[in-house]
């Protein structure tokens, strides 16, 4: 599907609704004459960390265990700041000396003070970039929706007419799809960020040199009640989430480097099976909430416990049959994080070129997301009832989603899923 289907798809849902892994390998090199700015690793977080076997495990069968325990509603969950994540917040997050990268106070508090820092015409760029992102969004999360029907509806052996099973080719091409979408939303904000760049004044940069990246706590704290009055009024929903995320993301941007904007958490890729449902939506909507960081490998190792040897033998296959795509990636994200960077000297580069770098990083997630859901129904389908039972105990929270998706973390009516047909090796 090229990018006038796309556009089309688009048009319609808006319409209707170690060392590098083992300790003998090494992360990709950087580009010839590029200093070596990597962050330090506080925490024990690098993407070295995020690419190893033991991280990329235990995630992947964390997503295994939600996608067997869960239903479409949700595994179609995902936070919006794993939506063109270039920028180095991630990693801002996962660092954090105050230990808050994963609490609401710390998007709350270093998007207040942005907002506080930049004058009225620097804040009505971001207030303009938030509406136009605020569709993007909106049709990324809907195209999602195809790709979690097809793995469901294989996993459950409810093929429609025609079909004959999951399609590794047309998951591929869909994904690119995705993930250009995903590319041209990055360069959009890229170029919103260079021009309130270009436009700080010496006063507003050292403000911003004040606050440290990767501690939070020296950032001045901000009043809830006075963020609220910083906020675009009459804002949608999205229109706020993503008014926020370019607050916050600036900052990251600003004060970081292109290994931060190069990181990525381990759940990165493959996005499509619950995994973030089960771990963040406790989360949502609450002011001082600590979203667990040992959650993932706690509950992935004790779903490998739970496997039979067969099933975990295959489990434990696929950090090797993944490696070269993992290494693909951390390519194409450096490619790509050290294109936007360019638009802080007020230069970036074209959106077709950034087109291209996400339609490559989409056929290496597409690969993934093939790889991982084949594996999942897999086991799935050799599970006898005792040790679904088993699982599902597993699981603690219970998944009561069904007849409904995810806009982000906002449940919409679904009764009817869309038609995934031409990713189940029919319709084309």
């Amino acid at each position: 599907m090229r990018l006038g289907a796309v556009s089309a798809i688009i048009v319609l849902s808006l319409a209707v609704g170690a060392a590098w892994a083992r300790g003998d390998r090494q992360p990709p090199p950087r580009p010839a004459g590029e200093p070596d700015r990597r962050p330090p690793r506080e925490g024990g977080y690098s993407l070295e960390q995020a690419v190893s076997d033991r991280a990329q495990l235990h995630t992947i069968a964390f997503s295994g265990l939600a996608f067997l325990t869960g239903e479409p509603g949700a595994s179609s969950f995902i936070p919006p700041g794993k939506v063109a994540d270039f920028f180095g917040f991630q990693y801002l997050r996962d660092i954090d000396a105050g230990g808050k990268g994963h609490n609401p106070m710390f998007l709350d508090r270093i998007a207040g003070n942005v907002m506080r820092l930049l004058s009225g015409p620097q804040r009505r760029i971001f207030e303009q970039a938030a509406r136009e992102e605020a569709a993007q969004l909106e049709a990324i999360a809907r195209f999602r929706l195809p790709l979690v029907a097809a793995f469901h509806q294989d996993l459950a052996g409810r093929l429609p007419a025609g079909c004959s099973g999951l399609d590794r080719l047309a998951v591929r091409a869909y994904v690119a799809d995705l993930f250009e979408l995903d590319a041209c939303l990055a360069w959009h904000r890229a170029r919103a960020f260079g021009a309130v760049a270009q436009s700080l004044s010496e006063a507003q940069r050292r403000t911003l040199g004040a606050w440290k990246f990767g501690d939070f706590r020296t950032w001045p704290e901000v009043d809830r009640e006075a963020l609220r009055d910083l906020r675009p009024r009459a804002a949608s929903k999205l229109e706020s989430v993503a008014y926020m995320t370019l607050a916050s993301e600036f900052f990251s941007w600003l004060a970081g480097s292109v290994e931060a904007d190069t990181y990525f958490c381990p759940e990165r890729h493959g996005t499509y099976f619950g995994g973030f449902y089960f771990k963040d939506l406790p989360a949502m909507g609450q002011k001082d909430f600590d979203i667990s960081t040992s959650l993932t490998g706690d509950s992935g190792e004790a779903f490998l416990a739970a496997l039979t040897p067969a099933q975990r033998a295959r489990m434990e296959a696929v950090p090797d049959q993944q490696r070269e795509l993992l290494r693909g990636i951390v390519t194409v994200r450096r490619a790509i994080a050290s294109k936007l960077r360019t638009f802080q000297k007020g230069a970036g580069p074209t959106e077709t070129d950034l087109r291209a770098l996400g339609r490559r990083y989409g056929e290496l997630d597409g690969e993934l997301a093939y790889l991982y859901a084949s594996t999942f129904t897999a086991i799935g389908r050799s599970a006898d009832a005792p040790q679904l039972a088993r699982l599902r105990s597993l699981r603690g929270q219970p998944s009561r989603e069904a007849g409904t998706a995810f806009l982000y973390s906002d449940r919409i009516p679904m009764p009817q899923w869309p038609d995934a047909s031409f990713l189940l090796g029919g319709r084309r």
